[in-house]
Order: C-alpha cells, then sequence, then structure tokens
C-alpha cells in the first residue's frame, strides 16, 4: 500500500478559493493548531493573494502572520507558499533584487517550501525566481501549469505540451526539489492528468517527487487525483470542511475514501482529522461563504477560471455592486483566452481573461484593451504557449501605444530596492528588509498599497455575518450621512450645478433646494465616471489648478485601476466623492470651473 504525500491547502488556498483571501490571523490561528495536533505535516501557509490581501484587506503585515502561523504549527511542519515565476507575491513583475529578497524573506519568516509557478509556462520567467528560492535554503517545488482549452481550440495545453515544457525545465538547469503539474481551474480532463504524469514519471525516474494540484470547481477534482495517482504522483493538495469542495480543494476524506481498494492510501487518523473540521468550522463560523464557492461550476470547463480568483472576482464585483454581470463576464471569458496565446488561467493570467471579460462586457468587445491582459498578448509577461491572434495584437499596439516585445522580461526591469529605500527615506518609514519588500511588491499605477499600510491606512474589509459589522465599501459609501452634523445648510454640486440645501433638525430630511446665486454665473465642467469601481485615490482637491489630461482619481474594479483624467485646464470647483466611495457609470465625480 503506497502511502500519498499531501499538503493542507486549507489555510491559504482555502481562503482565497471562499474568501478572496480576506482572512484575520486572530480567527484561524486555532485551526492550524489543530491540524497540526491531528498529524498533519505540510500546511499552505501564505504567498499568493495571501501576501498582498493581508495588507489591502485584512490590516495586517503577512510576515507577522506568518511569523504566527509557524508558532502556531510548532518547529518541524512544512510550510509552503506560492511564487509567481517573477511577479513572486507582487502585484507586478519584480526586478532581480526583488526576486531575491522575497525568497529571503520567506525563508526568515519561517517559510520551508516554494511552489513556484509561471502561468505561460515560460521557463524564463521560472529560472531566476528557482535559483533565488534555493540559494535562500528553502524546497523549491517548480510548476507545470495546466487547464483545458476552451471548445475548438488547439495547440497548447495536451499532453506533448506539457511534456515539451518540462524537457524545457530539465534542459535549462533550473534547480528543484519537486515537480507540480497544477491546474488552479480544475478544468484538465482526468485522462490528461493520468497521461501527463505516467509520462512524466517515464521522463523523470522513480526518485523525482511529482506532485499534483488542482480545484474541485468543475466537479472532477477526485477523479484527476485518483487519475494522477495511478499515473506516477506522490503527493496531493487537499484541504479541511469547510473550506473544501467547490472553488476549494478536493476533501481530504473525500480523497481517503475514493482510494480505497485502489493501492494507494492517505496516512491519516480520520478521528483527529474529523475533530480539526470542527476547530476550522468553529474559527469560521461568523464568515461569510459566497454560495458560488460552494457548489460545482461547470461552466468554468468552457472558460477556465480557477478557484482561487472566481471568488476573489465575485467579492469584487459584490463590493462594486456588478455581481449581475457575474455570468455574462464568465462567458465572454472564453474568447479572451481563446485569442490571448493560451496562458495558463491562473495568476495573474486568470485576472488578465477576467478584467478583458469585463471590459468587453461593460464597454464593447474590445473597445479597451486592459492594461495586464494587452501587456500579455504583446509579450511584456513573456511567451503565450501559441501566439496571440493578431487582430487583438493590432488593438493592443494601437490602444497602448505599445510595440510587440520579444525579449526576457526580467531583463527590462530596473532594481527595486533602491527605489523602495528611497521611498521609506523620503517618509520617514523605518529602512527594514521587510520594509522594503512591502514598498516595492505593492506599487500600482495609481499609488502604492504598501506605503499606505506602513503609513497606517490599514482598512479592513472581510466579510462577516451574526456581527453588526458593515463592509468597508458599504461603509465608505455611507461615510457622508453618517457625518453630517443635523441640523444645517450644505452646497452640493449635481451635474455642475451648484445648490444650498437645508437639513432639517429634527429628522434629517431635506427641507429646502437652492440654487447658489453666487454660484450661478460660474461654468463648470462636469467629470463623470465611465465604469462602476471604487474610488482608491483622490490627487486634487477644491481650489486646486488642473490641467487637461491630468488624473484626478483613480476607480479600482477587478483590481483594475482606470484613471479619471480632467477634460480640461482650471480649477476644481468640487469634488463629489470620497475615497472607498462606489460609483457608478455616468456619476459625477468631481467638477471643474
Amino acid at each position: 500500500m503506497k502511502k500519498i504525500e499531501f499538503m493542507d491547502t486549507s489555510l491559504r488556498d482555502g481562503f482565497q478559493s471562499v474568501f478572496g483571501a480576506r482572512a484575520l490571523t486572530d480567527d484561524f490561528i486555532p485551526a492550524v493548531e489543530a491540524g497540526a495536533h491531528a498529524g498533519i505535516t505540510h500546511m499552505e501557509a501564505g504567498g499568493g493573494a495571501r501576501f498582498q490581501a493581508l495588507f489591502m484587506y485584512c490590516g495586517e503585515s503577512a510576515f507577522d502572520m506568518m511569523d504566527r502561523f509557524r508558532a502556531a504549527a510548532g518547529p518541524d511542519i512544512k510550510l509552503q507558499t506560492l511564487a509567481r515565476g517573477i511577479n513572486v507575491v507582487a502585484l507586478s513583475a519584480q526586478p532581480r533584487d526583488m526576486i531575491d529578497l522575497h525568497a529571503r524573506m520567506f525563508k526568515k519568516h519561517g517559510m520551508t517550501h516554494i511552489r513556484n509557478f509561471d502561468a505561460l509556462n515560460d521557463v524564463r520567467n521560472l529560472t531566476y525566481s528557482g535559483q533565488c528560492i534555493k540559494n535562500a535554503g528553502l524546497h523549491h517545488q517548480v510548476c507545470v501549469t495546466m487547464m483545458e482549452l476552451p471548445p475548438g481550440c488547439s495547440g497548447a495545453h495536451d499532453v506533448p505540451f506539457y511534456l515539451r515544457t518540462l524537457r524545457e525545465i530539465l534542459d535549462s538547469g533550473l534547480p528543484y526539489d519537486s515537480i507540480c503539474f497544477k491546474d488552479a481551474s480544475g478544468t484538465s480532463h482526468p485522462r490528461k492528468f493520468y497521461e501527463t504524469i505516467k509520462a512524466a514519471r517515464k521522463l523523470l525516474g522513480d526518485d523525482t517527487i511529482i506532485w499534483a494540484h488542482t480545484h474541485e470547481t468543475a466537479g472532477v477534482g477526485i477523479a484527476q487525483y485518483v487519475a494522477a495517482i495511478e499515473g506516477g504522483a506522490d503527493g496531493v493538495d487537499v484541504a479541511r470542511t469547510p473550506l473544501s469542495g467547490g472553488t476549494c480543494q478536493p476533501d481530504i476524506l473525500s480523497l481517503w475514501h475514493a482510494l480505497k481498494g485502489t493501492g494507494f492510501t492517505l496516512d491519516i487518523d480520520v478521528k483527529k482529522i474529523m475533530e480539526a473540521n470542527r476547530v476550522l468550522e468553529d474559527c469560521l463560523q461568523d464568515y461569510f461563504f459566497p454560495p458560488e464557492a460552494q457548489k460545482v461550476s461547470s461552466e468554468v470547463i468552457l472558460s477556465p477560471m480557477p478557484g482561487g480568483a472566481l471568488t476573489a472576482n465575485t467579492m469584487m464585483m459584490r463590493d462594486t455592486g456588478t455581481l449581475d454581470l457575474y455570468p455574462r463576464v464568465i462567458e465572454a471569458m472564453s474568447e479572451c483566452v481563446a485569442r490571448g496565446g493560451f496562458g495558463t488561467s491562473v495568476t495573474p493570467v486568470s485576472q488578465f481573461y477576467f478584467q478583458q471579460a469585463y471590459a468587453n462586457v461593460t464597454q464593447g468587445p474590445w473597445k479597451k484593451i486592459t492594461d495586464g491582459y494587452g501587456k500579455m498578448v504583446l509579450g511584456y509577461f513573456g511567451r503565450t504557449p501559441v501566439a496571440p491572434d493578431p487582430e487583438i495584437v493590432r488593438i493592443a499596439e494601437q490602444q497602448m501605444g505599445k510595440p510587440v516585445f520579444k525579449g526576457n522580461p526580467v531583463d527590462e526591469l530596473a532594481p527595486g530596492i533602491p527605489k523602495a529605500k528611497a521611498i521609506l527615506e523620503k517618509e520617514g518609514l523605518p529602512v527594514t528588509d521587510e520594509n522594503i519588500f512591502i514598498v516595492g511588491a505593492l506599487q500600482t499605477p495609481g499609488g502604492n498599497k504598501g506605503l499606505d499600510f506602513l503609513k497606517g491606512s490599514r482598512p479592513i474589509n472581510v466579510r462577516k455575518v451574526g456581527k453588526d459589522e458593515v463592509p468597508a465599501p458599504a461603509a465608505a459609501a455611507s461615510n457622508a450621512a453618517a457625518s453630517v452634523d443635523f441640523p444645517g445648510e450644505y452646497t452640493v454640486t449635481v451635474e455642475g450645478k451648484v445648490y444650498q440645501v437645508k437639513v432639517e433638525a429634527a429628522t434629517g430630511a431635506v427641507q429646502s433646494v437652492q440654487p447658489a446665486e453666487a454660484q450661478e454665473s460660474v461654468d463648470t465642467v462636469a467629470v463623470k465616471a465611465k465604469l462602476q469601481g471604487i474610488v482608491s485615490e483622490i490627487f486634487f482637491a477644491v481650489g486646486d489648478a488642473v490641467r487637461q489630461g491630468e488624473t484626478l482619481l483613480i476607480l479600482e474594479a477587478m483590481k483594475m485601476e482606470t484613471p479619471v483624467v480632467a477634460p480640461c485646464d482650471g480649477k476644481i470647483a468640487s469634488i463629489d466623492v470620497e475615497k472607498g466611495q462606489v460609483v457608478k457609470p455616468e456619476q459625477l465625480v468631481a467638477t471643474i470651473a
């Protein structure tokens, strides 16, 4: 009877796949201790979206979380994190010095293993990051990423393609300790898993550890694992209820049961696992479980959306009031995959696909090429498995003003540590390795989420039920009303016109609305939002001079930052929104006099 190794992904991938990575450390530490007590010796503890989400949504440092995870797990348990090639755990591709710092920082904060993947299966994106992981003294698990193509597509994501990628890894000299075949969308048919891993085992020999990773999103995760194990896999990722099944990994007890009579087993104490499950359920009893996270979503077979991204996206759509668009967006995503070069639907490419599909639904097909998707088809993240549709490449070149790029992405990036140090010194913040990485990894076109965190901006947007808690965007949207000290008179600008509004003392009702006579003669230009989103940054105040084309504010939706620019020169007459507020298309956000 061969014992199959397993990693418990509940407290990283499970959090991402159900809560959009938004889970507070205080709430789940007892579940770490319970898992260790149950005899689980390998846990996923961070990385991926569980790095940035802690700073952006949980008001916590990911480094502090990893320290506490290690303390709760004890000194001997393998703790693994997830890295995305040259992105590592950052919001964008990172230069060499930051990639190296990532590995050293994760080693320092208690991690022992890093799983390293590239969504394009471009081995160049794995080589340097893999070397840094090994140099830091960590176990490097390199990945071949998998999925099923939309109907009618061919040329990649079949057994020969995966074997070619594996041979490229071997020929590159990239150092690794184990190899994982990673299907983040859970869409590869089981026979393909079996044939791929069987052929990989023949190529690699008996001594190389082969791992399989999938999600239960499409309802075939257990069948994939049984096929992978019969094909020669040594280990798999599983999860504990209530963070198993659905968009998460297959359940540990379900797989244990499915392996009966096969000559394979999971070495677990079923009673202790069930006790650990109860502890995890108790830890999360106040959390909101989105219904889409707990069901089979068979449509992803046609539009391969990863479990870890599906609920992150639906959470953001809830935040922006656009959840009703989800069925149309997931349907539109199939075309984005088919025409985008077949990058694997896993972070960040899964988000590129979804963002482009969202833009196609909300703004018209290919009227707006989103930043990530556009850069991908133009080659700025590496080589896609097949050439993207030439028409889409042409549109991207025109809209983005960028040529096709054929070089090595990491060679184009200037060192990041000096920039991060300069930012910290300018702000009077401690120049530590942790702070350098936080500032370097969380830079966005519209600002720096890491710097915001270090300066004390620590918003919490964790959805819970059964408590008097209001999710952050909803709370922000009501701030204007909540902060009004009734009664009073207020100046309100609507569609570029200024009014005096009188509010009644007893009820807070509007008593009267009159045009502001003193300002009737002032011509103002209304600035309106073109799409729905959350105001993430505001760069001007009333009275500031502004020039045409300058960015007034940033709207964030689906991890896309869309600038709202000044349509003319002038002075800011009003700012009609506030940071954190949800705005709708055609809503007034500012006026310029």
